[in-house]
């Protein structure tokens, strides 16, 4: 009887009892089909160090730390924001590859790390570039708003857009643009 009650319990708490998906979590999930993860991964792998000795704080994967920070530029999230984002919503953690129960959530300091690993090799720049392109190829931009409205919009093929399509989403940095 125990057992039924806590399921119960689950439910009510961390189920939502509507499925329609929210903004944000459309949104992340076109993200999951549009940016080349695997890429990106490449792109930062050799400039990522794991830390594997004893006594030290367990190394978050890479492809997590990707999905933060993408998170972090989409969403507008301080990096101390951020860390209390991935405790408080179960989207962001589920799309960040993150288990409250089992993994340890990166802390604000572990996220600047990664912002500044970005900076100092130049890579917020060679992931916006890869990104934008590939956008750009299926004829998608993405445009910024509070951590609510973020969305993935069709961009239309007029002469008048065809010089912005490069600087539409900078990918990494604060100045998100349409």
């Amino acid at each position: 009887m125990k057992e039924a009650k806590q399921a119960n319990l689950a439910k009510a708490v961390f189920l939502p009892k509507s499925m329609k998906p929210t903004r944000k979590e459309v949104f992340l999930s076109e993200m999951e089909q549009v940016v080349p993860w695997r890429r990106l991964e490449a792109l930062v792998e050799p400039h990522y160090f794991v830390i594997g000795t004893k006594g030290c704080r367990p190394a978050t994967p890479l492809v997590t730390m990707l999905r933060i920070h993408s998170m972090q530029q989409w969403f507008g999230y301080s990096d101390l924001a951020m860390e209390e984002a991935l405790y408080e919503v179960p989207l962001l953690r589920r799309f960040a590859g993150l288990d409250a129960f089992e993994d340890t959530m990166p802390d604000e300091a572990t996220i600047l790390r990664f912002r500044h690993l970005l900076e100092k090799h130049g890579l917020a720049g060679a992931m916006f570039g890869k990104v934008n392109e590939l956008l750009n190829e299926k004829g998608l931009t993405i445009r910024r708003g509070t951590a609510e409205d973020a969305s993935l919009i069709a961009v239309p093929n007029s002469t008048k857009n065809a010089g912005k399509k490069g600087s539409q989403w900078r990918f990494g940095l604060k100045a998100h643009i349409q």
